[in-house]
């Protein structure tokens, strides 16, 4: 009986543990905001955080992805100034980023996203529709010398 307790107590003590470790390692995801009636997510610092709103953008219509290029690897941007226009050039979206990933709920069509980062502006066409939409904005090495 004694041996029974022993095992059951040092199984709940290894499964507490491991959540524990679990826990740790999953990120939080970050909080929904509204910005100009748009929803929208931004965040990513962190492994925990980047991997959870990466699980998160499959949910989302529009996954933006800012870097930096650095030799061999890229490495993330935040503090992203990022302007979304429709088809017809209205802002629908204007914010920063508070990390490497934006997710935008837009509505399906035809936009143009400008992401600026330390005064160099890069400019993409997506379209919006059924399936997820992500775009990555890759910008030289030496942007932005504070990100490194």
């Amino acid at each position: 009986m004694k041996a029974s307790i022993r095992q059951a107590a040092a199984v709940a003590a290894l499964g507490a543990a491991l959540f524990g470790m679990a826990s740790a390692q999953a990120g939080v995801v970050p909080p929904m905001q509204k910005i100009d009636g748009i929803e929208i997510m931004s965040g990513g610092i962190g492994d925990g955080e980047a991997a959870a709103i990466q699980s998160e953008a499959r949910h989302w219509p529009l996954t933006l992805e800012f870097a930096i290029k650095n030799k061999a690897r890229s490495n993330y941007a935040a503090d992203v100034n990022v302007i979304v226009r429709d088809a017809k050039g209205h802002t629908v979206l204007q914010t920063t980023s508070d990390g490497p990933f934006l997710l935008a709920r837009l509505n399906p069509g035809q936009y143009t996203v400008q992401a600026s980062l330390d005064g160099k502006t890069l400019q993409q066409k997506v379209m919006v529709g059924h399936q997820p939409a992500r775009r990555l904005f890759l910008w030289p090495a030496g942007t932005d010398e504070s990100a490194s």
